[in-house]
């Protein structure tokens, strides 16, 4: 059975971190199953506009069944697409607001048919958007083993990702390999011994990642970020792993910090020169939280606001 129950983690926090101005436009871009939208839209007056992205086809469907609010436009498209559409919107620079829910979805997770779980039998697909794109299975079978070693070290920080992508290999050689069991046992006979995290957990981390282009879809979105906010618009972020959280920390601190002048200018040319973003700081889940939703253990809130040029 497929769930579409969703906990939305740190969701007062990061909420709160748009700093709502009423008749605002705001930007849920990973709408999910919409926990984070409708607690935005609850904040919202009947003039507010809440723009919605989302490029699994399933979470739009589900929307466009469960939710019924003139506020509230829906866009089956990946986030990384945002400033393209906004502009052509006309909404450039007008922008309140931007929230980001990385990562996967617990309905994703719940469903074997998508390919995220290595705990389910399903098909090795793992693609956000099944409309488009390689699944991971046709990937596995193109791509060489040094290929798939250097994504699993890349993005999963796998130190035996030498080993994983021989195994995949050499088991290509009999058959196909085209489930998520498949996968997770060849992984499971190289990591053996295990307490905290099941041994596949980075290397399907690292192939969805990799897939979905999970990282640079989130670097050009954060660049654009700075053309699609209003002057005191607020970035609020929320990450799961170390790799995501670092480009989003990189960020802030890359348009946030003051950049260091000449010495013995004249008092009126030492002008500080004004960055993109003030840093509001970061956030962690409460421990009340983390008790009854152990996937918030990991995750971490980055907030940055717009400055006025």
């Amino acid at each position: 059975m497929i769930s579409n129950h969703h906990q939305s983690v740190m969701f007062n926090e990061s909420i709160d971190a748009l700093n709502i101005i009423k008749d605002g436009i705001y930007i849920d871009a990973t709408f999910g199953r919409g926990g984070h939208s409708q607690g935005i839209l609850d904040r919202l007056s009947d003039k507010a506009k809440l723009i919605a992205f989302d490029q699994d086809l399933s979470a739009i469907e589900y929307a466009q069944d469960k939710f019924n609010d003139p506020r509230l436009t829906l866009i089956h498209s990946p986030f990384a697409q945002m400033h393209g559409i906004i502009k052509e919107m006309g909404l450039s620079g007008k922008i309140n607001g931007i929230l980001m829910d990385l990562g996967v979805s617990s309905p994703q997770l719940d469903n074997s048919d998508r390919g995220f779980s290595f705990n389910n039998e399903g098909p090795l697909d793992m693609r956000m958007n099944q409309t488009s794109g390689l699944s991971a299975a046709q990937w596995l079978a193109s791509a060489s083993e040094e290929e798939i070693a250097n994504v699993i070290y890349e993005f999963g920080d796998e130190k035996k990702s030498r080993h994983i992508a021989s195994r995949i290999k050499r088991f290509q050689l009999e058959q196909p390999l085209e489930t998520t069991l498949q996968l997770a046992n060849i992984i499971s006979e190289v990591i053996r011994g295990y307490t905290k995290k099941h041994p596949a957990t980075r290397t399907f981390q690292a192939i969805r990642i990799f897939i979905n282009q999970e990282l640079k879809q989130l670097s050009d979105t954060l660049e654009h970020s700075k053309k699609i906010l209003a002057a005191d618009g607020r970035l609020s972020i929320i990450s799961f792993h170390s790799i995501e959280d670092r480009i989003v920390k990189r960020f802030i601190q890359k348009h946030s910090r003051q950049k260091s002048l000449p010495k013995g200018l004249p008092i009126f040319d030492q002008a500080i020169e004004k960055m993109p973003f003030k840093d509001l700081g970061k956030q962690f889940a409460s421990k009340e939280e983390i008790e009854f939703n152990k996937r918030s253990r990991s995750a971490i809130l980055r907030v940055a606001s717009k400055n006025q040029l």
